[in-house]
């Protein structure tokens, strides 16, 4: 997938969701790289490339991740009993928090009989949160 075939999924295919972009030639700017509050998600072809991007509709979370000259991309959906918690970031006068899910599942355990624990299988966007 091309660095153009990228930018044009995100704007096509999650132009309704919220959620951010890190290109690998500056930081985040909140005006042109998070999308929140309603907030269409429209991104240009810039000089850099998408390092990475996040982004949630309320039940599926998306990651979409650089590995050498291809872009991983992950969905997961997001129940509503899944923990959550908010962190602070640290982008200028952004008054909101990231919201992150923990994805549990039981699984086997030798070291318990081999009954079933839950174990962290991974953590994902999960919004904003207004804090």
């Amino acid at each position: 997938m091309r660095k153009e075939d990228i930018v044009k999924t995100i704007n096509e295919k999650y132009k309704d969701y919220q959620g951010y972009v890190q290109f690998s030639h500056h930081p985040i700017d909140k005006s042109k790289d998070i999308f929140y509050d309603g907030k269409e998600v429209v991104i240009k072809d810039e000089e850099g490339f998408i390092y990475e991007a996040h982004f949630f509709n309320g039940t599926i979370s998306i990651a979409i991740k650089q590995i050498n000259d291809n872009w991983l991309i992950s969905t997961t959906p997001i129940k509503g009993d899944e923990d959550t918690k908010e962190y602070v970031t640290d982008i200028k006068e952004f008054n909101y928090k990231i919201k992150m899910a923990q994805i549990w599942e039981a699984k086997p355990d030798p070291l318990c009989e081999n009954m079933e624990v839950l174990k962290l299988q991974k953590v994902v966007f999960a919004g904003f949160e207004n804090g």
